[in-house]
């Protein structure tokens, strides 16, 4: 009987440790998922912010050009 009883109680233990388990696993997984999510979010961010200042740059570098031809050509209709 005791021998039994051993044996039920070792089966709980086993039983409890693995649900245990399961939901540490569960809760690493959802950790996870989050951890990643939020660099996904950083990294777009990040991009986002280089491509608007690539635009930005290239926008006044055209507004110059175009500035400095025109008074140039302005320049050489007038001379």
């Amino acid at each position: 009987m005791k021998m039994r009883q051993s044996l039920n109680q070792l089966e709980q233990a086993f039983v409890e440790e693995a649900t245990l388990e399961r939901h540490r696993r569960e809760s690493l997984r959802r950790t996870a998922e989050r951890r990643t999510a939020v660099r996904r979010s950083e990294r777009a961010l990040k991009e986002g912010k280089a491509r608007f200042l690539v635009l930005s740059l290239t926008l006044l570098a055209t507004a110059v050009i175009v500035a400095v031809v025109m008074f140039r050509a302005l320049y050489l209709i007038l001379e």
